[in-house]
């Protein structure tokens, strides 16, 4: 497929076409020219959107796609169509499938079953077994199978030594460790955040100091052992602050914050809706100010969806026995749109490549062509017809959100969101 997109804004701080519209002429994948009033040339289709803007492809760090084993709720194919539609070029996929991705094979199963699809998937591996928190998975089997980075999906580590044979093991071969952190013991039996809405609800609250003490541990243990730590959807002010001090020691350390973290507070609670149910919990504004406090200094590495389809059977109950979760692709742009200048969205959207391993292609001539296509402007209401998902678990039902993604060019293959 031989194109021409036409009056592009590119947004590219490496490219001498930043902030500029230009004309960007595609052949064979390869990006053959960029430049102003490119005329028709044939056999190439011209496309032409309203607004057109057009970055370094968006990787979304964090998606938890039901397949295998939890079809009902999503299927690769399915799921990885709708990020394409909303912007994504490249995902990582938690260990979240039965069985969990722990072997070789398992990582194999998911390379293969994306191999052709126009957003790349990468396999995130289970640092442990089962993702029991026991025994240390098949770390190196699976980073040659594909895997990008070991954590297990919303699950703290107890065993601290764990996680220091893990740091120290994965050096040898560059790899990346995941550690949420969420002290299991403090957050007890915990639902929402520990404050004013968890006390005037009667739900029992997760203290701020569930997920700081563990990140101050894990913290610790990396200055210890060096390698690289991965703090991901953390959800506090002190917890930005520690990460920003251990970057300040020259800590290898990054983490990412979700889109509802940035959005929400726990004041949405006051209805019970299970929507809003995630894990870490909602916090207050004080706290949300914070974490957008830690985006714009560059605390904060990545913004994550935290795309997770849950059917309604674990989702639609009262508030205490619902799964936490929410999907995210569809609203993740028009949602911090709202809330942050473009240039930083599209640096949260991009800068993860780079942490998980990945190339983060140029919009340049000679290059593969790789990117995001959407729109900045528009003002509009989130609604379920607006869900592209299996799951229609969304928090932001209902959201005011601005602009749109139109969709992706990637591997070869132009996906527009119609």
């Amino acid at each position: 497929m031989n194109l021409i997109f036409k009056n592009a804004t590119i947004i590219d701080k490496n490219s001498p076409f930043n902030n500029k519209a230009a004309d960007i002429v595609i052949e064979g994948g390869i990006i053959k020219q960029i430049g102003t009033n490119i005329a028709p040339i044939d056999g190439f289709d011209v496309i032409e959107l309203d607004n057109l803007h057009i970055s370094q492809g968006w990787f979304d760090s964090s998606v938890s796609l039901g397949e295998p084993g939890y079809e009902d709720r999503e299927t690769l194919a399915n799921g990885l169509d709708v990020a394409a539609r909303n912007g994504f070029t490249d995902v990582a996929q938690q260990p979240t499938g039965d069985p969990i991705a722990e072997k070789q094979a398992d990582i194999a199963f998911l390379v293969n079953r994306a191999a052709h699809t126009a957003t790349a998937l990468h396999p995130i591996g289970a640092l442990t077994k089962g993702s029991e928190g026991k025994d240390m998975a098949e770390l190196f089997d699976m980073k040659n199978a594909g895997a990008v980075a070991f954590g297990d999906y919303n699950k703290s580590l107890s065993d601290a030594n764990i996680l220091k044979i893990a740091l120290q093991y994965v050096q040898d071969f560059d790899g990346l460790v995941i550690a949420y952190s969420q002290d299991d013991k403090i957050k007890g039996k915990g639902v929402v955040h520990e404050g004013e809405v968890s006390t005037r609800l009667g739900l029992k609250g997760i203290p701020t100091l569930a997920e700081e003490l563990q990140i101050a541990r894990n913290l610790y243990l990396l200055e210890y052992t060096g390698g690289k730590l991965h703090i991901p959807t953390i959800s506090t002010a002190r917890s930005v602050q520690l990460i920003r001090e251990a970057k300040a020691k020259g800590l290898n350390v990054t983490c990412s914050v979700a889109v509802h973290h940035l959005i929400f507070t726990d004041d949405v609670l006051t209805d019970f809706d299970s929507r809003y149910k995630v894990s870490p919990p909602l916090r207050p504004d004080t706290e949300r100010k914070a974490l957008i406090e830690g985006v714009l200094d560059g605390t904060i590495d990545i913004i994550t969806s935290d795309h997770n389809p849950l059917d309604i059977e674990h989702k639609k109950l009262e508030f205490d026995l619902a799964k936490d979760g929410t999907i995210g692709f569809e609203s993740a742009f028009g949602a911090l749109n709202t809330i942050l200048p473009l240039e930083v969205i599209v640096e949260k959207f991009t800068a993860g490549k780079a942490i998980f391993g990945l190339e983060n292609t140029a919009i340049a001539e000679g290059v593969q062509a790789s990117f995001t296509l959407f729109n900045p402007k528009g003002d509009w209401t989130f609604a379920k017809s607006d869900i592209l998902s299996k799951s229609k678990n969304s928090a932001f039902l209902g959201a005011a959100l601005k602009g749109r993604a139109y969709g992706i060019y990637n591997r070869g293959k132009f996906i527009l969101n119609k």
